[in-house]
């Protein structure tokens, strides 16, 4: 069992804290073995198995358990010391209906520290978020970075190009990782993961009645990471394929994809007048192997993949992540984190001198004196312009 350490370290930080921690991702990135992996941390640091009590809902063990009063009983009568603190450790627990009055009345009446994982945003909802109001963290799992990528296939770092290309065409699923040996199994595993999160999480969930329609828009939305999204563009594309709907469905079921983590949406945000802007997003697919088998663009739109990878890197770091405005500029991120903030631009290369202005002119646009940085696949000679950092997207993956 490979280790996460990145999500392991923020469990083991609020361990003992009176927070349920939320454990949310899409299906298959992990979240089970983080339990497993915060489990065996538990029994490490001398915490009896008596006081561990771990479900899984997804498991045929707790197929009977099918309201929360069973899911109450349950639990309360593993509860062996009640003067001892037990850790609860429930995986998968949106199985259960009204499952939230279960863990609210747990936090409040019993000596116990909560662990949960779920694969849509159904855990964190407003309903819930009131229920729960300043006592729960949220701690958001993605799939491998590109870092782990090479911890979990132990590859050595010799042939770091062709180790990128295999990433960013297989995606970053952990079962990935045990596949590459027959890479024939790869397509029917991802597959399977698309089908599964898109009709369990999205059509099931949210009882959506053309599915096909969904699926037009996810996979549009699939094809133009990166682009400037908004919901007429999606309209007029599917009025142009003989699919006429109007943009309030379109961005009802956008919301949907992002609720179950398959993609995310990048806002933009006016640096000179200091406010978000409410139209033009961009959106990114949450693994680029999932995004493959969807559109079948293995290889093309490499600018945007690597946007798209880079996106994902600054979120696992615990920014907020907008694209920037700058007049008639764009910043491709805005990554702020507390007092923090950093410029970043994604390019391919910047070899040819024209692309090397483009790309460096919004950030010379920009005043103040955050750091700036151009992302680029190259190598670079000269690695400063004008304070703006050159830097090799693998060894930023790779920092």
């Amino acid at each position: 069992m490979k280790n996460r350490d990145l999500y392991l370290n923020k469990l083991i930080q609020f361990r003992d804290k009176p927070l349920i921690k939320v454990i949310t991702g899409i299906r298959r990135c992990g979240k089970s073995t983080l339990l497993h992996l915060f489990e065996k941390h538990l029994l490490e640091t001398g915490i009896s198995a008596d006081y561990i009590i771990r479900m899984n809902f997804e498991s045929f063990e707790f197929n009977d358990v099918t309201n929360y009063k069973e899911l109450h009983t349950l639990i309360q009568n593993r509860l062996t010391n009640k003067d001892e603190c037990h850790y609860l450790l429930l995986d998968e627990i949106q199985q259960i209906p009204s499952w939230e009055k279960v863990v609210n009345s747990f936090l409040v009446d019993a000596n116990v520290d909560i662990y949960l994982t779920g694969s849509n945003a159904y855990l964190l909802s407003s309903e819930l978020s009131t229920l729960l109001s300043g006592r729960y963290v949220e701690i958001k799992m993605q799939p491998l970075s590109f870092k782990e990528y090479l911890d979990f296939t132990g590859d050595n770092k010799e042939a770091l190009p062709q180790l990128f290309a295999n990433y960013l065409r297989y995606g970053g699923l952990p079962t990935i990782t045990d596949l590459l040996d027959r890479p024939d199994t790869i397509g029917p595993f991802l597959e399977g993961v698309y089908n599964t999160v898109l009709i369990k999480d999205v059509i099931e969930r949210n009882k959506i009645r053309d599915p096909a329609l969904l699926e037009n828009i996810l996979k549009y939305i699939a094809a133009n990471i990166g682009n400037v999204v908004s919901t007429k563009k999606i309209s007029d594309y599917l009025t142009s394929s003989g699919r006429k709907v109007t943009t309030e469905t379109i961005d009802n079921y956008l919301k949907m994809l992002e609720n179950a983590f398959i993609i995310y949406k990048a806002n933009r945000y006016d640096l000179k007048g200091k406010l978000f802007l409410k139209t033009l997003e961009k959106y990114y697919l949450v693994d680029m192997g999932l995004r493959n088998q969807l559109t079948g663009l293995y290889n093309t739109d490499y600018g945007h993949v690597l946007e798209n990878i880079v996106y994902l890197e600054l979120l696992r770091r615990g920014y907020a992540v907008t694209i920037g405005k700058i007049g008639t500029l764009e910043v491709d991120f805005v990554a702020t984190k507390s007092d923090e903030k950093n410029y970043y631009q994604v390019s391919a290369t910047i070899l040819d001198e024209t692309t090397r202005q483009r790309e460096l002119r919004p950030l010379e646009a920009i005043s103040d004196n955050y750091p700036k940085f151009i992302l680029t696949m190259d190598n670079p000679v000269f690695n400063d312009y004008s304070g703006i950092k050159i830097v090799n997207i693998l060894d930023f993956l790779l920092t």
